[in-house]
């Protein structure tokens, strides 16, 4: 259905003015177009959404979804709550994402004191919340982070949430529908209080240490705890010639085994201890006698999982020779993917002032866990007892490369179902975009993406963009506004002493497209 349609759209383009379009037939445009023309057949949606707004819509009182963003054309919107806490970023379903009743989410900032408990207790900036998807009521369940950034929900019924700062951890948390006000006694710990300032017993949270500390954001987990994450470091940033953010892998020493069933106590987790690697991209094949050879200018491609202390990843990453990427954000399964071992995909910013539009890159590691480690001049890897060189072997390439209005590509998402890629721009007046998964063509990269919404408000970004299980509603946040508007009284004041951000809901989407 595709290839017919494309020839239609092609063949009406050129018949429709064949001396005109014959002096300037641009085959690119002409599939942007078709994209755009044909997007409810291809992606499930009509009509895209066109240029970006240029004039800021303030947040203010009584707003719509309308006054909030440009959507395209079939969907629907709705705000959920606009009481969320301000700077709420990556949010993860509860208690599962096909019929989800919660969402908890991180708060991207600091832990500072904004009010005071009735004990006298000081009460610190959320860290991170749960949203009541029926009622849009908020609660904090644990404050003391800073940066909160990265969530998920693991796969033995857990929350992982993780900082977005140089020193940043991940903290694992049991019960997040009733673990409530509970705060940090410190960083990279795992004591807490209640809002009474009593310590609370152990087992409701607890910093992994195991998995290193870094700036955390993008992050997935497999079944038998395995974690791929990212350090999001720019290039240049920690001295001269410093490589950029660098993909990690935790390798637990217990793997979680068993029916899939959620933990009883965090004793149980597989984050409690293991071994972390970074990826380390060779100029050479898995096959070369100089395998793993690596530097700079080797970015992609077949590469290994090189071992890096824990006690200083970054630090570590570099001197051993880990790739460095611009600033990797979110990341994710690739649920497209059906081979061995798991494929996952993250965002690279860059910098569009720059001239560097960022990128979306997929990591195929076939064997994540390994078969235990092996030397190779002087560094420890990975090893793979079936590969001919005994390597675990990764090849990492770019499926999307950004250009001057799809750029800074910061959150990430897979529509379940279509297996559509949604990407989510960390820009004034933020697009998302939808992009189709690469096809039977020539290339390894999307087949092309619209522009599904555009805020309108231009101090705001989207972020936390995730699809439930169906694939036909998403949730996101409308980030950071400048409240100066919402004064006490109006719908998006100040709430539990802390400004506000809005959760919307998007449904309409159709996941059977005629393609």
């Amino acid at each position: 259905m595709k290839k017919t349609l494309i020839a239609l759209a092609i063949g009406a383009a050129v018949g429709g003015n064949a001396q005109a379009e014959a002096a300037s037939f641009d085959v690119g445009f002409k599939v942007q177009k078709f994209l755009n023309d044909f997007s409810y057949k291809i992606f499930g949606f009509a009509k895209p959404v066109g240029a970006s707004e240029t004039v800021s819509v303030p947040r203010v009182n009584g707003q719509t979804t309308t006054d909030l963003l440009k959507l395209a054309k079939g969907l629907k919107a709705e705000i959920v709550t606009r009481n969320a806490g301000n700077s709420s970023d990556m949010l993860a379903f509860w208690p599962n994402d096909i019929k989800p009743t919660h969402v908890i989410t991180c708060i991207e900032s600091g832990n500072t004191q904004i009010g005071v408990y009735p004990s006298g207790q000081p009460k610190l900036i959320p860290s991170v919340q749960r949203t009541d998807l029926a009622t849009g009521e908020v609660s904090t369940i644990l404050r003391g982070m800073i940066g909160c950034d990265g969530i998920r929900r693991t796969p033995w019924g857990t929350i992982v949430a993780t900082e977005e700062v140089d020193d940043g951890g991940l903290y694992e948390i049991l019960n997040p529908l009733t673990t409530s006000e509970l705060t940090l006694v410190s960083r990279g710990a795992s004591d807490v209080i209640d809002s009474n300032g009593a310590a609370v017993a152990p087992g409701q949270v607890a910093f992994r240490g195991a998995l290193g500390k870094l700036a955390w954001e993008g992050l997935d987990l497999t079944k038998s705890g395995v974690v791929y994450y990212g350090d999001e470091e720019r290039p240049g940033s920690a001295g001269a010639d410093a490589d950029g953010g660098s993909i990690f892998k935790y390798v637990p020493d217990v793997s979680k085994l068993g029916n899939g069933a959620a933990i009883a106590n965090l004793d149980q987790s597989p984050l409690v201890q293991g071994s972390v690697y970074a990826y380390q991209a060779s100029c050479q094949a898995r096959t070369s006698s100089s395998f793993p050879q690596f530097g700079q200018g080797c970015e992609i491609g077949e590469g290994a999982w090189v071992k890096v202390d824990t006690n200083a990843l970054r630090v570590s990453a570099n001197e051993r020779g880990a790739t460095g990427f611009y600033r990797p954000e979110d990341l994710h399964f690739d649920i497209n993917y059906k081979g061995l071992g798991a494929k996952f995909c993250w965002t690279d910013t860059g910098n569009a002032g720059a001239q560097n539009y960022g990128e979306v890159v997929c990591i195929t590691d076939t064997l994540p866990e390994g078969t235990g480690e092996k030397i190779s001049k002087d560094l420890t890897y990975l090893a793979d007892s079936n590969q001919e060189k005994g390597f675990a072997v990764a090849a990492a390439n770019r499926v999307l490369e950004g250009d001057t209005d799809l750029n800074q590509p910061d959150n990430l998402a897979f529509q379940p179902v279509t297996g559509n890629m949604y990407v989510i721009e960390d820009n004034p007046f933020g697009d998302i975009w939808a992009c189709l998964a690469d096809g039977k063509d020539r290339d390894i990269k999307t087949d092309g993406c619209v522009k599904v919404l555009s805020v309108r408000d231009g101090s705001a970004e989207p972020t936390g963009f995730a699809f439930t299980g169906d694939g036909k509603t998403a949730y996101f946040y409308i980030q950071h506004s400048a409240d100066a508007a919402c004064t006490s009284g109006t719908d998006c004041a100040v709430s539990d002493d802390y400004a506000t951000d809005d959760l919307i809901k998007v449904t309409g989407f159709n996941t059977r497209p005629n393609r």
